[in-house]
């Protein structure tokens, strides 16, 4: 096999929520795929430290702050990054909040709507103005984080809904804009050791109940969902558009047949 298909070299992406996490681990593995990394989230100070190990890898690296639910941040990180690099050809959708646990009976109208705006409206905004300098450029990929919570219902309330509205929106966009050779698609992380889910890892309780239901038997790290990122991102994914890949250890098929009581 030609692993050169693998190769990001020359490639400008974008990744939002490219502070810690997911994005990060993904920002530095396009870098090492070759590619020049701009990352986004909404503090400069965090983001910086990550623009720097991206430089170390020998390609360029930026570092702009933007709130992903502010539809002129967007603006804005979309003019910056075709200012400084002419192009985007890989956007990956990552920054994603959940600022609610519990019944979504006694959820609030305001976590509702950051949720919303967050996860989803700011995924859109981001992706309509993205794709229409791919348009221009001949194509591109856009990778949208979603999650094994769009998927079946669960726990997370109103942060699953917004989880299965990517995993359509990433259908629709696909659909529409593959005309334009500009692809579109999903990545699904079950648990992952983030900040973001830190809330369900930190509880002994619900680590204990979450790992009896992997059939891995242990929680994700970053590092593992960035290796889907660099394939999609790559030639060897060129024909892959519309999907959604789950990366959970196998949680969505159901506990570990050996925990399974006769």
């Amino acid at each position: 096999m030609d692993f050169s298909k693998f190769s990001c070299e020359g490639k400008v992406a974008l990744i939002t929520g490219g502070s810690r996490g997911i994005g990060r681990a993904s920002a530095l593995a396009l870098a090492d795929a070759g590619a020049n990394v701009v990352v986004s989230s909404r503090k400069i100070a965090d983001l910086e430290p990550v623009a720097d190990e991206i430089r170390s890898k020998g390609v360029k690296g930026l570092a702009v702050a933007a709130h992903n639910a502010k539809s002129e941040d967007s603006k804005m990180l979309v003019e910056r990054v075709v200012q400084e690099f002419g192009r985007i050809d890989i956007l990956m959708n990552n920054a994603g909040t959940n600022p609610y646990f519990g019944p979504i009976m006694d959820q609030d109208e305001k976590t509702y709507d950051i949720t919303m705006n967050v996860n989803l409206k700011g995924m859109f905004i981001l992706s309509q103005l993205t794709a229409r300098v791919m348009k221009g450029r001949g194509g591109g990929c856009i990778i949208n984080t979603a999650s094994i919570g769009g998927l079946r219902a669960g726990e997370l309330g109103v942060y699953s809904v917004t989880k299965a509205a990517v995993i359509m929106l990433t259908q629709v966009m696909a659909k529409e804009w593959g005309q334009y050779n500009i692809r579109v698609n999903a990545i699904a992380p079950g648990i992952i050791k983030t900040r973001l889910s830190e809330a369900l890892w930190r509880d002994p309780k619900v680590n204990e109940k979450a790992l009896g239901q992997i059939p891995l038997m242990r929680l994700g790290e970053p590092e593992e969902i960035a290796g889907a990122v660099v394939f999609l991102s790559s030639a060897a994914g060129n024909y892959v558009t519309g999907e959604t890949i789950v990366i959970d250890g196998g949680r969505v098929h159901g506990e570990p047949s050996h925990l399974k009581k006769e």
